[in-house]
């Protein structure tokens, strides 16, 4: 059964449903994760999405912060969720599909601006929630499983615009980028984007602050798509959709794809 799968921080799913269905119809995922939908469940416009195909959701929300969401034309199972760090917030949900395979979709703290746990309860809440990840899937194995999602950490060099200027800003710091991968490998999770597309810059976030930030182009990928090595081999044809951050009113973040053969 193959299928595309797609994640975007969609920062507010009501604000930008219309983006959303352009995404659907234009380039028509099997699945769809979203994260940041700043949404109550309830409220999540899912009607406007069925109506394109995507009659199945599995969501976690609440109201103005944080949320995430799985639209998917494949039927799927909840497959419940997890509070890492004891936060009390939606940044995690789990969905399996008929064939077995399970869905994460994770929106993991973006940390503030001063990377310093004594000084920035933000920053050491966002270790604590990487940590626990890790140890989550050092305790029990993911099995046959896909995690997407706005991770909020750019751990190549080449993840992002320069790296020796990025080394003391939040999301590409040595103990962040260090967490991250402790976390990849305790899941031995394969990073399916750069399995696809190892050697290049790759950015799938902007800043909002640049005043153009195409021409800038002071990116950092912050999204990513990872898979157990039991289904790693049957990913292909990743990419990241650089154009929908110039679309109208945007998030600053851009849809970051990948299709499997299963």
């Amino acid at each position: 059964m193959p299928f595309t799968l797609a994640t975007w921080n969609i920062n507010s799913v009501r604000l930008r449903a219309g983006l959303v269905e352009r995404l659907l119809r234009d380039e028509g995922p099997d699945i769809l994760c979203l994260q940041e939908c700043k949404s109550p469940v309830d409220k999540i416009p899912h009607e406007q999405f069925a109506a394109l195909g995507y009659g199945h959701m599995v969501a976690r929300g609440e109201k103005g912060y944080n949320g995430v969401a799985i639209l998917s034309k494949l039927p799927l199972e909840d497959a419940g969720d997890r509070d890492f760090a004891d936060l009390g917030q939606a940044r995690h949900v789990a969905a399996r599909l008929e064939n077995g395979v399970t869905i994460h979709n994770f929106y993991v703290p973006a940390g503030g601006d001063v990377p310093d746990r004594d000084v920035n309860v933000k920053f050491g809440q966002k270790l604590d929630f990487v940590t626990e990840m890790r140890d989550w899937f050092h305790g029990e194995r993911p099995g046959k499983a896909i995690l997407v999602g706005d991770l909020n950490i750019a751990p190549r060099e080449d993840d992002v615009w320069d790296h020796k200027k990025m080394l003391k800003i939040v999301s590409h710091t040595p103990v962040e980028i260090e967490a991250y991968g402790a976390a990849q490998d305790a899941g031995k999770w394969v990073d399916v984007t750069r399995q696809d597309l190892p050697v290049g810059k790759l950015y799938s976030w902007w800043s909002y602050r640049a005043r153009d930030w195409d021409e800038a182009d002071r990116g950092r990928r912050l999204d990513h798509v990872w898979a157990t090595p039991d289904i790693s081999g049957a990913a292909h044809s990743s990419r990241i959709l650089r154009d929908a951050r110039g679309w109208e009113k945007p998030s600053d973040h851009v849809p970051v794809f990948a299709t499997f053969d299963l």
